[in-house]
């Protein structure tokens, strides 16, 4: 049996401070439709999509960093998105910045969310792994305040169940789903959690520089890194990822682009070759993580949990250097 989907990485290049919602919105809905064309089912859009990668500026105002952020979803701009996602019967992912009202007060999250292709949310996920700094840090060339302006996410990282066909009962196109959102994809407790789970795609959206302020030392490992870790994560877990990426020069800054889609084997089987807007395109058979999850990466067979308590324990028999 093959379960077979299709899936566009729907990289976006620069957007600018300037460019409204909209502008953003129309140059999605074009990628859309070329992953329509091209027989997708669903696409994945990069991390905070919809606006420029504000977190490289540091603002006193909380009032003008509101402003980047959703306080609805859909909303009035992005309503075409479902729209369009309802009428070709193609589900996409999205990232965001979301503000919300929980327990009496409001909350600023690093979001992105999965929508079906029937125009509705199926699952949705908050940034728990945020980089950077809180405070103003003017001896960087530009800002990383991801700390400053977002608070630590607190849905977890949950897999889900998704279906891509064309009814519920359609078992071909079923999948086990999970969602991550850019540093999330350095760190392998976000793999690993979601692959106890028995997650068989992971879709992860991002905006990373190339230039490291506190390691420039880095630089040049930029894109080296940034697939290392989603193919070991791929293959440690069996799984499908899918990473998408904001691209180019935006705003003075250069982000890596290099959006790949990465088979359970670990390999690389579609990637964007631009720092602009662009979709790559991998038909994904999701029953090929069982060649993993049952054999080298039986969880249940070889992973020995019960150890690794003691081996912590030991920690303290080494002498410190």
């Amino acid at each position: 049996m093959t379960r077979i989907i299709t899936v566009g990485a729907a990289q976006l290049g620069p957007i600018a401070r300037a460019e409204s919602r909209s502008q953003v919105v129309e140059r999605m809905l074009s990628l859309m439709h070329q992953a329509k064309g091209n027989g997708c089912d669903m696409v994945v859009f990069p991390e905070l999509a919809l606006t420029t990668f504000f977190p490289r500026w540091y603002f006193e105002s909380q009032e003008e960093v509101d402003a980047f952020f959703e306080r609805d979803m859909p909303s009035v701009e992005t309503q075409p998105l479902f729209d369009t996602a309802r009428k070709l019967q193609l589900g996409f992912y999205l990232g965001y910045a979301e503000l919300i009202e929980e327990q009496g007060s409001l909350r600023h999250f690093n979001t992105s969310i999965v929508v079906d292709r029937n125009g509705s949310i199926v699952a949705k996920y908050r940034k728990i792994h945020l980089p950077g700094h809180d405070q103003h840090e003017p001896w960087r060339r530009f800002q990383h305040l991801e700390k400053r302006y977002f608070e630590t996410g607190n849905l977890g990282f949950t897999a889900f169940r998704a279906n891509w066909g064309d009814d519920a009962q359609d078992a071909a196109r079923q999948g086990i789903f999970g969602m991550a959102i850019c540093n999330d994809r350095r760190w392998s407790e976000t793999y690993r959690i979601l692959g106890l789970q028995g997650v068989e795609m992971i879709l992860i959206g991002y905006n990373t520089p190339v230039h490291n302020p506190p390691a420039p030392e880095h630089d040049a490992l930029s894109h080296f890194h940034n697939e290392l870790v989603m193919q070991s994560g791929a293959y440690q877990n069996g799984t499908w990822v899918v990473g998408v990426a904001k691209a180019g020069n935006e705003e003075g800054v250069e982000q890596i682009g290099n959006s790949i889609i990465v088979a359970p084997s670990g390999e690389i089987v579609a990637a964007c070759t631009t720092t602009g807007d662009e979709l790559a395109i991998a038909r994904c058979d999701l029953d090929l993580c069982n060649s993993y999850k049952t054999t080298t990466f039986n969880f249940a067979r070889h992973r020995q949990p019960e150890q690794y308590g003691m081996i912590v324990e030991r920690k303290g028999a080494i002498p410190p250097p």
